[in-house]
């Protein structure tokens, strides 16, 4: 697979983005993230010059999302795609299902082995090892008893964590859902992610003539890619800059999307 830079965004572009290794630079725990300071009038400036399509999809829950973000609130899917919360702020999500012997096996493994980190979230319990890298092996396999026999829970590996969460939801669902709906549907569909967890958002975009832009090293079915979070934060700025030069769409063309002036 290439890996080139990616083409700029459109007027007509739908932009998603995951969060944590892609909009902010890994941290050691995932409280320890910094927030650039020009980040949330970034991504304001973006939603607007795009027309409100601008989402964050990523594998921490919405409230999160929004506590790092505060005061700005975009659409977003959250818990790689459990949550949902649209345009116009209705929010969906998933049951929780039963995670208390997923909770209790990971509490437990954290008790005997110094620098694991369990998060529970809504429909899941994610087991960090960031701090502890030689106990990956022991993580995956305690994780995967737990689950044995389960179903309707799967087992996910992304960077320094194993996560179990409900089966049959990813990112790429959770972006299909969105370019399903104003102002989304008709864009064309660009995703950044920086994990495992983001191939699926990629395996959605790119077959719709979508930009899938993968963020640092390693394989990946995107056909593009950013070096580092730094290098997005470049890339938006100049995509900002870029939209704001270009004229906005005309009436007609708004009409045809669906989209309405106040």
């Amino acid at each position: 697979m290439s890996s080139q830079l990616p083409p700029p965004l459109g007027r007509d572009s739908a932009l998603f983005l995951d969060f944590d290794g892609t909009l902010v630079a890994l941290a050691p725990t995932p409280e320890a993230i910094e927030i650039p300071s020009a980040l949330r009038p970034l991504l304001e400036d973006l939603r607007d010059l795009l027309g409100g399509a601008l989402a964050v999809v990523s594998g921490r829950q919405i409230d999160a999302i929004d506590r790092f973000l505060a005061p700005l609130r975009l659409p977003a899917g959250g818990e790689h795609g459990v949550q949902r919360r649209d345009a116009k702020g209705r929010m969906q999500e998933q049951r929780a299902p039963d995670l208390l012997p997923i909770l209790d096996a990971a509490n437990e493994l954290a008790r005997v082995h110094e620098g694991l980190l369990v998060e529970r979230k809504h429909a899941a319990i994610a087991l960090h090892y960031r701090l502890a890298p030689q106990l990956e092996a022991v993580c995956r396999d305690a994780m995967s008893r737990a689950i044995a026999g389960r179903p309707q829970l799967e087992l996910m590996h992304g960077k320094f964590v194993f996560e179990i969460k409900p089966s049959g939801v990813n990112k790429g669902i959770a972006i299909e859902a969105f370019m399903n709906e104003e102002p989304f549907a008709g864009r064309v569909p660009f995703f950044a992610g920086d994990d495992t967890t983001d191939e699926s958002g990629f395996a959605v975009v790119q077959p719709r003539g979508g930009i899938g832009i993968k963020v640092g090293s390693g394989p990946s079915l995107a056909l593009h890619r950013l070096e580092s979070p730094r290098a997005v934060f470049e890339w938006l700025v100049q995509m900002r800059d870029l939209l704001a030069a270009s004229p906005a769409p005309r009436k007609e063309e708004k009409a045809n999307r669906g989209e309405v002036d106040e």
